[in-house]
């Protein structure tokens, strides 16, 4: 991999770090100048409320109204689904103990009242509040992130169904789609000043806890990911191919690891998973579904940062993180992960989801906050979803293909 490739991926995430160090150093010297550049920030978190119904339902609907052309059928469809999502809520269940014993955040930034934070729904409140709105204006608000990607899943479907008469709509959708990508490439670029004001902001208002706090997040997340590599992984390789699997998953998972790191993208991993799963053995048919699919899907990485995410802002607005908790932050990681990694701006997406169902009176505070925890921990989540696809296809292989898939894949190869 060539180093100015590196470069080229890391230089927006790199520019933004850089624009948070120095709005938090122009906080901290400057409190008065930096409260008065907050709009800067609020302007860049207006723009991407207003962006982000029409890229919701334009990409979710225009996926699934082409889903004719991914194959998502068979016994090793199937076994992959079941498998990215008992990892994901696996993986959110181990995070969120984690931060129920290091909490992130130790001290609210901001006291809120306990109206504010407000009671749980009944579980029957929740179920319909999770599909449905009153009526379809309703739908065209941020706050209504899921039941617009169930109406987004149906209307696709919908036009998928339609034949020839969806066409039209099929291409429109398309359309749609990549002109708000362009929309949301445009506002990025405005990014790096909106965040230098949001954090000017932030540490002028709550002083050196900001940096003190990311800093104890990365803390709790970058060795997990690397410990969680040395210790589910191999799990899930024993139960794909027994004790040889281990063994052989280790020959070649560094290639994806290091690929994964270098791109921060699964995607960009897909042809060295290939070869490292071509080398191992797999049926190219599961590794043919199982790796694509991966790349969109299978996200350990990030059911992780999802839970370090609504640990962090609970921790700010001073709301005590429980067990009762856990059943609705396990679903919202594994939806985010497994539901809304494919879609075009899906992070983004993901950041709304938490934001209206967590935080929906301090939305303008807790969405620059997760994306800038998205950010900071990135390289390790990518890393663990990409080299995790290739372990995935082990334990698919086992279903498919039977507990000696791996001794005679060998025997075909000698």
């Amino acid at each position: 991999m060539k180093a100015s490739t590196v470069a080229k991926n890391y230089l927006l995430l790199t520019i933004l770090v850089l624009s948070m160090v120095l709005g938090s150093c122009v906080g901290w010297c400057f409190p008065e100048f930096s409260s008065n550049i907050a709009f800067l920030g609020t302007i860049f978190i207006r723009m991407m409320f207003c962006i982000v119904v029409p890229m919701v339902f334009a990409s979710i609907a225009g996926a699934v109204a082409n889903a004719a052309n991914l194959a998502r059928s068979g016994k090793i469809m199937w076994v992959t689904v079941v498998t990215f999502v008992i990892t994901g809520a696996v993986a959110a269940i181990i995070y969120f103990a984690l931060v129920l014993i290091f909490p992130p955040v130790t001290s609210a930034w901001q006291e809120i009242a306990h109206e504010e934070i407000g009671n749980h729904a009944t579980m029957t409140q929740m179920i319909v509040n999770f599909f449905t709105v009153e009526d379809f204006v309703g739908l065209l608000t941020r706050r209504a992130m899921l039941p617009l990607i169930v109406f987004s899943m149906l209307f696709g479907f919908a036009v998928n169904i339609s034949g020839a008469a969806g066409e039209p709509i099929r291409k429109l959708l398309e359309s749609l789609t990549a002109v708000m990508l362009k929309f949301v490439g445009i506002v990025t670029y405005y990014a790096p000043i909106a965040f230098f004001a949001i954090f000017a902001d932030l540490v002028a208002t709550y002083g050196p806890q900001v940096s003190e706090n990311y800093a104890r997040a990365l803390i709790l997340y970058y060795p997990v990911c690397f410990i969680y590599i040395f210790t589910a992984f191999p799990v899930m390789a024993w139960i794909g191919a027994g004790s040889e699997g281990v063994r052989e998953m280790f020959r070649h998972i560094t290639k994806p690891a290091v690929v994964s790191l270098g791109t921060c993208s699964s995607i960009a991993t897909i042809p060295t998973n290939m070869e490292a799963a071509a080398e191992t053995g797999i049926s190219r048919d599961v590794s043919e579904i199982v790796l694509p699919l991966g790349a969109t899907m299978h996200m350990d990485g990030s059911c992780f940062s999802c839970v370090l995410k609504i640990a962090f802002v609970m921790g700010v607005l001073g709301k005590p993180l429980t067990l009762s908790e856990l059943p609705m932050i396990v679903l919202v990681a594994v939806f985010s992960a497994v539901g809304m990694s494919g879609v075009p701006g899906g992070g983004y997406i993901g950041e709304y989801i938490i934001c209206a169902l967590f935080f929906p009176n301090h939305m303008e505070l807790a969405f620059p906050i997760l994306v800038t925890i998205g950010n900071l921990v990135d390289p390790p989540a990518t890393m663990i979803n990409a080299a995790g696809d290739y372990v995935v296809s082990f334990i698919v292989s086992r279903f498919v293909d039977g507990k000696d898939w791996l001794k005679r894949a060998r025997v075909t190869r000698a």
